[in-house]
C-alpha cells in the first residue's frame, strides 16, 4: 500500500498528465482540421500522456482498494 503522504502528489501528477495530453489531443486535432502536421512533441504528449495518466490512476485505485480490504480485516472476528 502506498503511504498517504505519496497519494495526493501522485493524483495531481495524474491530473496534470491528463490535462496537458487533453490539450494536445486537442491541438493535434485542430492542427489536422487546418490541414498542417503537429510538431513531434504535441503528438508524442497526445499518445503517451493519456496511458500514462490512466495507469496513474488505476494504481491509485487499485491502492486504495486494497487500503480499504485491509482496513475492514483488521477489525471484525
Amino acid at each position: 500500500m502506498t503511504p498517504s503522504r505519496f497519494r495526493r502528489p501522485l493524483m495531481i501528477c495524474a491530473a496534470v498528465v491528463t490535462i496537458l495530453s487533453l490539450g494536445a489531443v486537442g491541438t493535434v486535432m485542430a492542427l489536422a482540421f487546418a490541414g498542417t502536421a503537429a510538431p513531434v512533441w504535441v503528438t508524442s504528449t497526445a499518445l503517451y500522456g493519456l496511458p500514462v495518466a490512466f495507469l496513474l490512476m488505476l494504481f491509485l485505485v487499485l491502492d486504495s482498494v486494497a487500503g480499504r480490504r485491509r482496513a475492514g480485516k483488521s477489525g471484525g472476528l
